[in-house]
């Protein structure tokens, strides 16, 4: 087994440390729930989106828009 986690996330709104969390964080979580000997098998892709690339309700998402919406709810700096 060779697991891929593949996250889409809006260009320019996630800095590399954030990338590099999440990647921790997703590859704790599938071998917190698959077991452990699956962690060095994990593979986690992280593709930055252009903005304006996605759509949602036939809106297109910007970078400003998820830029927006992050300063709006700020994550707590202690989240896990």
């Amino acid at each position: 087994m060779m697991p891929l986690i593949n996250v889409k996330v809006m260009e320019n709104v996630l800095s590399a440390e954030q990338k590099q969390e999440l990647a921790e964080r997703f590859t704790d979580v599938f071998a917190a729930v698959v077991g452990e000997p699956c962690r060095p098998l994990t593979w986690v892709i992280i593709d930055d989106l252009r903005s304006g690339q996605l759509v949602i309700g036939g809106n297109a998402i910007t970078t400003e828009t998820v830029q927006g919406l992050i300063a709006a709810q700020p994550a707590t700096a202690n989240a896990r």
